[in-house]
């Protein structure tokens, strides 16, 4: 056994150069390759990270213009709305106030074409009452020598 245990401390002494090699290079490989890779992952990841945060932010940002867009085309468009409602109204208003002096011209020519008529009338009749009496004249003028010559 002792034989044993000499053969595994030879084995051991013979191998502490592998092992110290071995030990140095795995923290050799810690220092130079794993160390920066982990950082440069880490950064990467940040950056990604940070990239999709950037990016969350933007839409966020556009979809807030996209809104305001909207409303802003909403209140144009409600605008437009209005402006089209007062322009109907005014020219409503100015066709019934054409119609209305339109109206009242006919009414003042209606009723100077009556006053004109009725004077025409009233002319009439007091010439034909004037001439009635004449006429009768004649009448009876015609009429009396036919009575004359009847009864002779």
């Amino acid at each position: 056994m002792e034989e044993i245990f000499q053969q595994i401390g030879a084995l051991l002494l013979g191998a502490t150069p592998t092992i110290l090699l071995f030990v140095a290079l795995v923290l050799a490989y810690q220092i130079l390759v794993q160390g920066p890779l982990s950082r440069a992952l880490r950064e990467r990841r940040a950056r990604t990270e940070g990239a999709i945060e950037n990016a969350h932010q933007a839409i966020g940002r556009a979809e807030a213009r996209a809104a305001e867009y909207a409303e802003k085309l909403r209140q144009a468009r409600a605008e437009i709305f209005k402006m089209r409602e007062a322009r109907d109204k005014q020219r409503a208003a100015e066709r019934e106030a054409a119609l209305d002096a339109a109206r009242k011209a006919a009414g003042a020519r209606v009723g100077q074409t009556r006053a004109e008529i009725d004077s025409e009338a009233e002319s009439a009749r007091q010439a034909i009452q004037g001439s009635a009496g004449e006429l009768a004249n004649q009448v009876v003028r015609a009429v009396l020598p036919l009575a004359a010559g009847s009864s002779r």
